[in-house]
């Protein structure tokens, strides 16, 4: 697994590709692309970082495992290929952003146009097999996305945290909340969804607190 990832974020996390963690998860997943049927394609697995360098970054959605369907994944989490059916978290994402910016539903589930503006649709764990959620939690994933959130958190100024649901909840503890903003409410799932997502107003928030700050605004 060759390590391709946007220039900004090189100098950054270059001490954490050297460590030995890195390499044994790089390894598992490299044997795993070999032998089984992995998502997203391994070129795409560190979109997330391409799409969003670190100069413009100014908020992180922060989800757990890729999409593990067929032509879903493309390394940005929520987040799906232009022609691909809505999952339903990202079906209940556009109908709260319909409520709560008046944007309608797109033909598109790809959210590519946010990560250029500078949201970093970050998944815990990069990887996962076919049809198998969760199937590459606790490789080592985890530990180098909790290091990125570490490292936005020291060395950026007022970003916005959208944690949805109780995984992603459990990382506002790395988060300077005197300097960033942490959103957070139950998952977009269909599980959870109705007892707290909708209405949470988390897109029109975010965008206040970047305009209150001299900060351009997400055109979601």
């Amino acid at each position: 697994m060759e390590v391709r990832i946007e220039e900004s974020w090189k100098p950054l996390l270059a001490d954490e590709f050297e460590k030995s963690y890195f390499s044994e998860l790089t390894s598992f997943v490299r044997n795993e692309y070999k032998t089984h049927k992995i998502f997203p394609p391994a070129k795409l697995i560190f979109n997330a970082f391409d799409q969003c360098p670190f100069d413009i970054l100014k908020v992180v959605i922060l989800g757990q495992d890729p999409y593990h369907g067929p032509g879903q994944a493309h390394g940005l989490c929520f987040s799906v290929n232009d022609g691909i059916k809505f999952p339903p978290s990202l079906w209940n994402i556009f109908k709260e952003l319909e409520n709560d910016v008046g944007k309608e539903i797109p033909r598109s589930g790809n959210l590519t146009g946010w990560a250029k503006q500078g949201v970093l649709l970050l998944n815990a764990t990069l990887t996962v097999m076919a049809d198998l959620a969760g199937s590459h939690q606790n490789k080592g994933w985890e530990q180098f996305t909790d290091t990125v959130i570490h490292t936005i958190n020291d060395q950026k100024q007022h970003v916005v945290f959208i944690l949805w649901g109780n995984y992603a909840i459990s990382k506002a503890k790395f988060i300077d909340q005197n300097k960033h903003l942490v959103l957070s409410s139950v998952h977009p799932s269909p599980l959870s969804a109705s007892r707290g997502f909708f209405c949470n107003r988390h897109f029109s928030r975010a965008n206040e607190f970047l305009k209150l700050h001299n900060l351009d605004t997400i055109q979601w």
